[in-house]
């Protein structure tokens, strides 16, 4: 019943590519085989920076690292660019959950390093504004891959910030600097969290929410964010 009910709504109204707007599914396979997937043996263990073997880089080196390792799906380039904004930008949720599908052979293994979830949270604001939290559909389709518990409100942002991408490195630190909270810290108490973001640059926000987990007494914090910049 669910399938034939789906089927009717397809024909009325057909699925399109999130990357390039052709018809037929959530994603298009000549867009998927243009995706370029973060290769965790060529690049950084921490900021999956590309570097032709895994060693951490000269940044993560240097930086105080507040997560342990991250796990990165795509490179944010290109088609994959189109597709993360249909999710981000146009409700497009099938999308985001098609994306975390097919990170899904990377993420199994990595599973053995958490314990449960978090997703980045968004202000209220902009819940509101978009409708939805993006990161919280990608950690909702995690812990449906993992069987990990997902805590969706332990985390929040409570201040509203400017949009990172319009700013330059060190300006996106301070503009991330105190913005997060804890609420319901027992939750995660001497537990591995796996910190869900859509996308990675320069890991201000990461390091900044994950500094905030780790108030919480957690054993360790690691990341996925479902691409990253080149």
């Amino acid at each position: 019943m669910h399938d034939l009910f789906k089927g009717l709504l397809n024909i009325i109204y057909p699925l399109s590519c999130g990357a390039c707007g052709g018809s037929g599914d959530a994603l298009c396979k000549p867009c998927i085989d243009t995706f370029r997937p973060v290769d965790q043996n060529d690049s950084c263990p921490v900021c999956g920076r590309c570097l032709g073997q895994r060693i951490v880089c000269g940044h993560c080196a240097d930086e105080k690292r507040t997560f342990d390792e991250g796990l990165y799906g795509f490179y944010f380039e290109n088609k994959l660019r189109e597709a993360v904004h249909a999710f981000k930008f146009t409700g497009r949720k099938d999308v985001g959950r098609r994306l975390v599908g097919l990170a899904r052979k990377n993420i199994i293994p990595f599973s053995s390093k958490f314990d449960c979830i978090v997703p980045m949270p968004v202000t209220e604001k902009r819940l509101k504004n978009r409708g939805f939290n993006q990161s919280f559909i990608v950690a909702e389709e995690i812990s449906g891959i993992t069987g990990k518990p997902l805590y969706h409100s332990v985390l929040r942002k409570t201040k509203e910030t400017q949009d990172q991408y319009s700013l330059a490195r060190e300006e996106r630190r301070k503009n991330v600097q105190g913005v997060f909270a804890l609420f319901d810290s027992h939750k995660i108490r001497d537990s591995r969290v796996l910190l869900v973001d859509d996308l990675y640059t320069t890991g201000a926000t990461a390091r900044e929410a994950s500094r905030t987990l780790m108030k919480g007494k957690t054993k360790s914090v690691v990341l996925f964010a479902l691409a990253r910049t080149p």
